[in-house]
């Protein structure tokens, strides 16, 4: 019986009693309607559940009807803002709206916190400034672009015909790049992108707190530590024959620059290398799956990767990404009550301190601001994109990624015949929230 047939019969079974006093209620009557309630809210929960369960697989659909219904959704547990124009007002409003991941990240540095959890204090702007003297814009051409380009191309020509484009390709780069150009390295390739990606989903992605997965992420930690530290202690002995991020570091602990004991320089490392290795892994292979999925704008994508033109295929690669961003949007918690949409019929008051996600993947498809969402197109205005956030925490490592993540794609997409290998090898395979794993094959 329907939910809602169900309800209407047992109104109509405590009729006029239940209007007088409850007690002329005949006790069968009671036991039934108790019974019925109890049951009509277990078919409620599993409707809520199974509701849930949906909306977690169908984001796109879910979204789309928040933004027509219910632009800013508050719940008991949660609010979800998915409009562009108020999921950027959150991401830049940082006298409210606050960073919630400052006790995980304290938790994996043993005390410390580091400035990508910060919100708006002069701690955090202190290491801000320190790392952006030792990670430059200037290294672009001359060391990063460089060594991402001979790293991917030397991983492809060694495939004979099949990549596991996740396992050997998305991940490994990133992690080359922070063992060469950042200066740490772990005791292989696989094992520090594991380490890495395991801290990156407790610190950002464990809305559940999961205690297996904190388990984890306290051993992962206890790894990077050492291994930073073991590298900070070595090269104290033997400095002045390279110039990367580390020996930069160094450099200003010598200045006597506050901020850059030994502690604060692994705290701000490894946040750093945490932050870069498993998203710049997630965003080349989800932008390479959808490409995939479009025959004729893998041949384009193609094109432009074997023209060198750099710059088409960036914006083959991060339209491609909107279709499948790095996540649904950002955790904020506002420190007092918001009234957000001010002066528009969406307006709403979020209560303080209850957690609101700005959905930039709902934002990403808002018609408000981006011209036919739902197309492929590649002459998109750049704020149109949310790939990187917005606002004071804009992501850190935006400048090199932007050239990183199309690099990656451009070593695979010159390949002849490029094309998913047979079965669910093929496929974009998930390990929770991040690729484990997507096979192609293509003419040798």
């Amino acid at each position: 019986m329907p939910l809602l047939d169900r309800l209407e019969s047992l109104v109509q079974q405590v009729g006029g009693p239940i209007r007088s006093d409850l007690n002329e209620v005949p006790r069968e009557v009671q036991d039934a309607v108790g019974a019925g309630l109890a049951q009509l809210r277990t078919e409620v929960d599993d409707f809520a559940s199974k509701a849930q369960a949906w909306a977690l697989d169908h984001p796109d659909e879910t979204f789309a009807l928040l933004r027509r219904v219910q632009p800013i959704l508050i719940t008991d547990q949660l609010a979800v803002v998915t409009r562009y124009d108020d999921v950027k007002e959150v991401l830049s409003r940082q006298d409210v709206f606050r960073v919630t991941y400052g006790p995980k990240m304290e938790a994996i540095t043993l005390g410390s916190n580091f400035f990508l959890g910060m919100d708006d204090t002069p701690e955090a702007t202190r290491d801000l400034a320190n790392m952006r003297l030792c990670v430059r814009r200037e290294d672009l051409p001359g060391q990063v672009v460089p060594l991402v380009e001979r790293t991917a191309t030397e991983l492809v020509a060694a495939a004979p015909g099949r990549m596991d484009v996740v396992r050997d390709l998305t991940r490994v780069v990133p992690t080359r790049l922070v063992g060469t150009y950042f200066g740490l390295a772990g005791p292989d390739d696989q094992t520090f992108a594991d380490w890495a990606t395991t801290l990156f989903q407790f610190i950002f992605v464990d809305p559940t707190n999961d205690p297996a997965l904190a388990a984890a992420a306290a051993t992962a930690a206890a790894h990077v530590r050492a291994t930073i530290d073991g590298t900070i202690a070595a090269r104290k002995s033997d400095r002045g024959r390279r110039d990367d991020v580390l020996e930069r570091c160094l450099t200003l602990q010598d200045a006597g620059l506050p901020g850059m004991t030994d502690r604060d320089i692994r705290n701000n490392l490894l946040g750093l290398l945490v932050g870069l290795i498993p998203t710049t892994s997630q965003a080349a292979a989800q932008a390479l799956d959808q490409l995939l999925m479009r025959p004729d704008t893998l041949a384009e994508a193609q094109a432009a990767a074997r023209s060198d033109d750099l710059d088409l295929l960036g914006r083959y690669t991060f339209e491609a990404l909107r279709f499948n961003p790095i996540n649904p949007g950002l955790l904020r918690v506002p420190s007092e009550d918001v009234v957000m949409a001010h002066g528009t019929m969406r307006t709403r008051t979020i209560p303080k301190g209850r957690p609101v996600l700005a959905a930039t993947r709902s934002a990403m498809q808002d018609a408000a601001q981006l011209d036919q969402p739902e197309d492929f197109r590649i002459d998109r205005p750049g704020d149109d994109y949310l790939h990187f956030g917005f606002g004071p925490h804009t992501c850190f490592g935006r400048y090199i990624n932007v050239y990183q993540i199309p690099l990656i794609l451009r070593a695979i997409l010159r390949k002849l015949n490029l094309r998913r290998a047979a079965g669910p090898a093929g496929k974009l395979i998930m390990s929770g929230p991040f690729p484990s794993s997507m096979t192609v094959e293509f003419d040798a």
